[in-house]
């Protein structure tokens, strides 16, 4: 009498050819978050430091203090820089302060602190990820 199916060998094969293949694999899934990650971040500065650029053309060479940073890019300003909501003449420039993708914050603060989405300086205009780092080199550049 002559049973069908695998042996146990065969089965071993199988398993460690399948483990193999897991171990090629799951590290370029790892590899694709950060790149999107990176990507994203470099989205959010390009947009974000374009709209800079548009504050500062608009508001006569100023740029926003740290403090009123949200409030007069997401809202409408006076050629002063003023928010105004119901008269600006200029903005919004942002819909919402985009989140970080690195920390998953949007919070924006005058220096590096890595429990904070962004870092923001008045003076020169540098905006770049609050990390104290660069990620592949994104976060060092001003617009």
């Amino acid at each position: 009498m002559k049973r069908s199916g695998f042996t146990l060998v065969e089965l071993l094969i199988v398993v460690i050819i399948l483990g193999i293949l897991a171990a090629i694999v799951v590290p370029q899934f790892s590899d694709a978050s950060t790149d999107t990650q990176v990507s994203s971040l470099r989205t959010n500065l390009q947009t974000v430091r374009g709209q800079l650029e548009l504050y500062r053309l608009q508001h006569g060479g100023t740029l926003p203090t740290v403090a009123n940073f949200v409030s007069a890019m997401t809202s409408k300003t006076d050629a002063d820089g003023t928010v105004n909501a119901s008269t600006g003449k200029y903005g919004p420039y942002l819909q919402a302060i985009p989140v970080n993708p690195i920390n998953n914050n949007a919070e924006v603060v005058g220096t590096a602190n890595a429990a904070k989405g962004w870092v923001f300086n008045a003076t020169t205009g540098d905006f770049k990820a609050s990390d104290g780092q660069t990620v592949a080199g994104v976060a060092t550049s001003t617009y």
